[in-house]
């Protein structure tokens, strides 16, 4: 098995957790940085840069039939033009050497929801059939939107090839390192004024387990939504976190956004163009062939999986108590406290108030 990505946290905790599954005789761990500190024995690691032909070579050498793509990320070295190259054409190059190795089998491809975008004509919920108002406009999810294209191309030239790809909601745990949770360990969190968006997230275990499954051909291959169930707003968060919200208009949203990549600075990660865009409209995506096709539910809800990485996060400036308290008096003075009847729900759109 060949598991792309390995030099980040996600990749080199699948190979490891896979690398001890009875099945499978070898790992082979690939990435274009050094391997990072602590990968297992039993993993195999080549230093390669995904971009150059160099990776049909790994797969010849270690007669790899299974091919595992962690490697399309919204976060990298070299600015977004080297993350871009690194996603798109390293997918372009690992296609091509799969397609012209007999021997693979299985290739399963690590997406995200992001490819459906986030936009206020957005239909309420998500499905995988479901096809986005426009291709979104750049970053990370026009970079998963392209690779998928390939992959459906790739799949079309090779039909005796299994191929899974897994459209992960923001995973977050105690080891998140994403874009979203680059935002929510924030002292303060910037939000669009007038916009509560509905979040959806899914544990990085559970994550894992999905990836497991469709690596081992435990499960039917396809495109699949993977999140865990239920929904939070951005306010419900911030209060759970301790962190106070800071309302600016989207086009001051927009300055802070520009200013943070101005001064490379580590918050810069977390106000891409689709992060405004999410954190604006929200994002909800409907996981039931998840569970009734490929027979998985995962085990932590979007309400657990954010508590898990709320017990791991640096404590923000108020107690999520007091925090709710002051925000409960604020709404009572301006008679804006939510009721059931104005609440958003699963099945609304948030909307501007």
């Amino acid at each position: 098995m060949l598991v792309t990505g390995v030099a980040r946290p996600l990749g080199a905790r699948f190979a490891e957790r896979i690398s001890e599954h009875p099945e499978v005789d070898r790992v082979v761990g690939v990435d274009a940085a050094p391997p990072p500190p602590g990968l297992p024995f039993g993993v195999r690691y080549a230093q390669v840069d995904p971009r150059r032909p160099a990776i049909a070579r790994v797969i010849a050498e270690h007669g790899v039939d299974t091919v595992v793509h962690l490697n399309v990320t919204a976060l990298g070295h070299g600015g977004r033009a080297a993350v871009k190259e690194s996603n798109v054409i390293g997918s372009m190059q690992l296609l091509g050497a799969c397609q012209q190795a007999p021997g693979v089998r299985r290739l399963v491809v690590k997406s995200t929801t992001a490819v459906y975008g986030s936009a206020p004509r957005d239909p309420a919920v998500f499905g995988e059939r479901t096809q986005p108002k426009a291709l979104p406009p750049g970053g990370f999810a026009r970079d998963a939107a392209e690779v998928e294209g390939y992959v459906r191309g790739f799949a079309r030239r090779r039909p005796d090839v299994a191929v899974t790809v897994l459209r992960f909601a923001n995973i977050l745990g105690p080891d998140g390192d994403t874009p979203l949770a680059a935002y929510f360990r924030l002292p303060l969190l910037p939000t669009a004024f007038g916009h509560d968006p509905r979040l959806q997230f899914v544990h990085e275990d559970d994550a894992q387990e999905v990836l497991r499954l469709a690596a081992l051909a435990a499960a039917p291959t396809g495109t699949y939504n993977v999140a865990g169930d239920g929904v939070l707003l951005l306010s419900q968060c911030a209060r759970r976190l301790g962190r106070p919200t800071v309302p600016l208009l989207r086009p001051a949203l927009g300055l802070v956004a520009q200013l943070a990549r101005q001064l490379s600075a580590p918050a810069d990660r977390a106000f891409s163009q689709e992060q405004l865009q999410l954190l604006t409209h929200g994002r909800v995506v409907d996981t039931a062939q998840l569970r009734d096709r490929f027979g998985y539910a995962p085990r932590r809800t979007t309400s657990e999986t954010f508590a898990d990485f709320v017990a791991h996060c640096p404590p923000g400036p108020l107690p999520p108590e007091r925090l709710t308290a002051v925000t409960d008096r604020l709404a009572d003075a301006l008679g804006d406290r939510p009721t059931a009847r104005n609440h958003p729900t699963r099945n609304q759109e948030s909307r501007p108030r």
